[in-house]
């Protein structure tokens, strides 16, 4: 019999995901049955499914606990709902730091400018978040203060980190890794305009283009992703993640996010990646 593949978006996400045609017709052509579903379908029957993977999920950060209630109920889902329930809240960064890992200096919940990082600008976000919704990138030490009070007040946790300069020039350098391999990196343009505030249409997928990681990059991608195992105890291996780095002061790669839930894999700007995707679903199907 045919295995059977769920792809697993969103609304949205099948509307617009670049991924999804390419990684679709991709595993259709080795002979899997593909089809792209929503994870709220209250209509889909999961279990029919061999395996389910989480791709395009973009409204996961305002529905979480619904979100993760539904990953707990998925037979064969990867990324695991182990892994989901860890990364779908950005205090991860945390468990990074605390290991040791090179990550973005992250103030959490500061009460005052003392409690800031030593920066010139400063980037504040909501621990559960996607597509940069409700963030922004400040240069007034009040106006950082009072966006992470208008986020507390929500019942949500504020993340600060000073603002890298380098992004703004160089970008951030996604480093892909598919099946437990490093695949492929790309770079990805600026995203957050100085003194534009709060903004809840940014397009992360605009300005991108395939990189070549330096050897420190790699070293610090592999580092991060050997390190998954034991930043979440028995959950399944991933079968893809998506590290980002930005380059600090002093010319280091350093960790800005691991991506373990819904993140884009730029199939469009590497399209050898989609027969790793396949490779990986394969090996996921025989284990």
């Amino acid at each position: 019999m045919t295995p059977r593949v769920a792809l697993v978006s969103s609304e949205r996400g099948l509307a617009v995901d670049p991924d999804l045609p390419i990684a679709g017709s991709a595993l259709r052509e080795a002979g899997l049955a593909v089809d792209l579903v929503r994870w709220d379908d209250a209509g889909l029957d999961w279990d029919a499914y061999d395996l389910a993977v989480v791709r395009s999920c973009w409204d996961y950060a305002w529905r979480l606990e619904e979100f993760l209630s539904w990953a707990a109920r998925v037979p064969r889902l990867r990324n695991a709902v182990e892994l989901l329930r860890w990364n779908t809240d950005k205090t991860y960064v945390r468990d990074l730091a605390r290991a040791g890992l090179p990550v973005v200096t992250t103030a959490w919940d500061p009460a005052g400018a003392d409690e800031l990082p030593d920066a010139a600008e400063w980037v504040v976000k909501p621990s559960v978040s996607a597509g940069s919704r409700d963030t922004a990138r400040w240069g007034d030490a009040a106006a950082a203060l009072a966006h992470v009070a208008e986020l507390n007040g929500a019942g949500r946790t504020a993340m600060v980190q000073p603002y890298q300069a380098s992004v703004d020039e160089l970008g951030e350098t996604a480093m892909l890794f598919i099946g437990g391999r490093f695949s492929h990196a790309v770079r990805k343009g600026p995203l957050l305009g100085r003194g534009e505030g709060v903004r809840q249409d940014r397009d992360s997928r605009g300005d991108l283009r395939p990189a070549q990681p330096s050897a420190d990059q790699r070293e610090v991608a592999r580092s991060v992703f050997d390190a998954i195992p034991t930043l979440v105890p028995g959950a399944p291996a991933p079968l893809y993640a998506r590290i980002d780095l930005v380059q600090d002061v002093s010319g280091r790669p350093v960790v800005l996010e691991l991506e373990l839930t819904e993140p884009s894999l730029f199939l469009p700007q590497a399209p050898d990646a989609a027969d790793a995707l396949v490779r990986a679903v394969e090996a996921e199907l025989r284990a």
